[in-house]
C-alpha cells in the first residue's frame, strides 16, 4: 500500500473517531426519526452503517495480501506430524 493511501485512511479513521463523539445531540431529544428514534439514537445507527462501510473498504482495499497465502498441503502435514497435533484417526 503506498504512502497517500494509508494516509487517507488514517485520516478517514481519525474523522470517524471524532465524530462517534456527538456532543451536539447530547440535549435535545427532538426531532424524533420516524417518530420514536431520539437522535443520538438514530444518529449512531447511521454512524455504525458508516463505520461498517469504511471497515470494508479496509479490508478491501489495506489487507496484507501476504496473510492470505494457502499452505502446500505437504508442508501443512509435515507442520502437523511435528507439532504434534496428528490425531489417530486421520
Amino acid at each position: 500500500m503506498n504512502r497517500t493511501k494509508s494516509w487517507l485512511f488514517a485520516i478517514l479513521l481519525a474523522a470517524l473517531y471524532v465524530l462517534h463523539q456527538d456532543f451536539w445531540f447530547w440535549s435535545t431529544a427532538r426531532p424524533l426519526a420516524f417518530g420514536f428514534l431520539p437522535p443520538g439514537l438514530w444518529y449512531h445507527a447511521g454512524f455504525a452503517l458508516v463505520t461498517s462501510l469504511v471497515m470494508w473498504l479496509l479490508v478491501y482495499a489495506a489487507w496484507p495480501s501476504h496473510l492470505e497465502e494457502t499452505v502446500r498441503p505437504d508442508r501443512a502435514e509435515s507442520g502437523r506430524a511435528e507439532s504434534g497435533q496428528e490425531h489417530a484417526g486421520s
